[in-house]
């Protein structure tokens, strides 16, 4: 094992110190060409699937516009979904599941409803041999399927409220597809409620909104959210009104990252989900359903990635600190050893997820491929921290940021460490959506600032509420309402105004941007 993680041993002579000098050169330029090889930010597209696909999140499969997950992705979703799901369930939720596969005839049964989803749909009219009698759909989203079933199950207002959400997957044919920000399959949550009156369909709307969705996004993911109003050409086919939380990737686009839908009583008249009230009518039920899938992950990567690759919040991070012993004699392996099992130890008894790199390459090579892959935290163990009884500690976010810590004090420091990490992504997100935030009062500054892709970002403004003239605005620059915010913003200077656009009497104040 000696040497393996220097290299070889420098030659004897001076053309061999100068051989071993161009060597090092050398490796230290193939280390960072292997490791970083991943496009310039300018390339954004590029950069994005260079960083999914060479960080290990997924890789592509040989069925068009689905994706395998790989462990490392994997393990991201799975910290992410407990998370959540630990949400879900303190609001008052339980989990249950339904079919993958649901009757084609239920989708006509709200008309708004499969007229949206009728391109994205995948049918089964053969199974078994033989042709079906009705064709199945693959589940694009569960409201048919669930509103059957919740026929079933209310009878009385004393039913009420159901409050039920699943873990799975969809399948939506889309004709473009990049991996988790828009795949042909994907997973999700989806939770499916039954509500006694309108009042209390949309406080749970909005509950799922700020105390589930809003609250997870931003202290998990450390992304900040813009909590808003879905326009009505935007919103979710076949509900009354639907909520959205928008953030702002590193190209300055949104991302859609959750919705929530108060789907009024159009569902529960089409399934018929009715109960007799107290007053002994037959009354219809309201009904709600939000969602939000492995979308999520490209936003982390979109709002917190680098030039170097990921950066993962310690939240969610499947490897919150990553140890690197460096060595290069079998005596010094051992000393180096010793240490890193005792760190190791620490952290993990410390609650951190953490891992240690014992792998045959170059240190260099490691710092590369970890901060790559986004862990939070470098532990770098070298014989001179094992003579001294320390570590050398690294933030993904700050690689000058270095310091040392004695032996006892390191899972203290690291615990601390993850904090500040997390707050830093948040706080540096926020700031450049700040930054990339504008208002227009007239059509002429809309136009320039969503032509400028040096300053693309949110802009905000009045709107008539009129759609034709939305449809004009994104025909015309690309860019959609994203949403109305729930919180007045610090650029609504007043209660009222004229269109960004027509210059007439406005309705609402708006987030416009272009978006994925």
């Amino acid at each position: 094992m000696a040497n393996n993680m220097a290299g070889d041993k420098k030659n004897s002579g001076k053309g061999g110190a100068a051989e071993a000098r161009a060597a090092a050169k050398a490796g230290a330029r193939a280390e960072a060409k292997l490791v970083g090889d991943i496009a310039d930010l300018d390339d954004y597209a590029r950069w994005y699937q260079d960083v999914v696909y060479k960080a290990d999140l997924a890789d592509l499969s040989p069925v068009r516009g689905c994706m395998v997950i790989r462990p490392y992705g994997y393990a991201l979703w799975e910290n992410m979904q407990r998370l959540m799901d630990g949400r879900i369930k303190a609001t008052g939720h339980e989990n249950l599941y339904f079919p993958l596969f649901i009757p084609y005839s239920f989708l006509t049964k709200e008309a708004e409803h499969v007229e949206g989803f009728a391109p994205e749909v995948a049918l089964v009219t053969r199974a078994g041999g033989e042709e079906l009698e009705e064709p199945l759909v693959v589940r694009p989203t569960s409201e048919t399927m669930i509103g059957y079933m919740y026929a079933q199950w209310v009878h009385s207002y004393r039913d009420l409220p159901l409050l039920y959400n699943q873990w799975s997957n969809v399948v939506r044919w889309e004709k473009r597809t990049r991996p988790f920000l828009r795949t042909t399959e994907f997973l999700w949550q989806e939770g499916h409620t039954v509500h006694r009156t309108e009042a209390e369909a949309e406080a749970e709307t909005l509950l799922i909104l700020r105390e589930v969705y809003q609250d997870f996004m931003e202290k998990e993911l450390a992304l900040p959210v813009i909590a808003g109003l879905k326009s009505e050409s935007e919103k979710f086919a076949g509900a009354l009104r639907t909520y959205s939380l928008e953030a702002m990737m590193g190209d300055g686009k949104a991302l859609q990252t959750a919705t929530s839908h108060n789907l009024g009583q159009n569902f529960a008249r089409g399934f018929d989900i009715s109960f007799q009230d107290a007053d002994g009518q037959q009354k219809i039920a309201w009904t709600t359903s939000w969602g939000a899938s492995t979308r999520m992950i490209g936003g982390l990567i979109m709002a917190h990635g680098d030039a170097n690759g990921l950066r993962m919040p310690p939240h969610v991070a499947p490897i919150q600190a990553i140890i690197v012993p460096i060595w290069r004699s079998d005596a010094e392996r051992e000393a180096v050893a010793a240490l890193t099992g005792e760190v190791e130890t620490a952290l993990r008894r410390a609650g951190v997820r953490v891992k240690s790199d014992w792998r045959e390459e170059r240190p260099g090579f490691k710092f590369n491929d970890w901060e790559l892959r986004g862990v939070p935290v470098r532990v770098e163990i070298g014989p001179r921290d094992a003579a001294a009884g320390q570590v050398t500690l690294v933030p993904r976010t700050d690689r000058s940021a270095k310091e040392t810590v004695a032996r006892a004090g390191v899972a203290a420091r690291v615990l601390a460490l993850l904090e500040e990490i997390q707050r830093t992504l948040y706080d540096q997100a926020l700031a450049f959506r700040l930054s990339r935030t504008y208002t227009a009062a007239d059509y002429a500054t809309f136009k320039a600032l969503m032509a400028d892709k040096a300053k693309l970002g949110f802009v905000e403004g009045w709107w008539c509420g009129d759609a034709a003239c939305e449809t004009a605005i994104k025909a015309e620059t690309q860019a959609t309402i994203r949403n109305l915010p729930i919180d007045r913003s610090e650029r609504q200077a007043a209660d009222s105004g004229t269109c960004v656009r027509c210059g007439q009497p406005a309705t609402a104040w708006a987030v416009f941007a272009k978006a994925y």
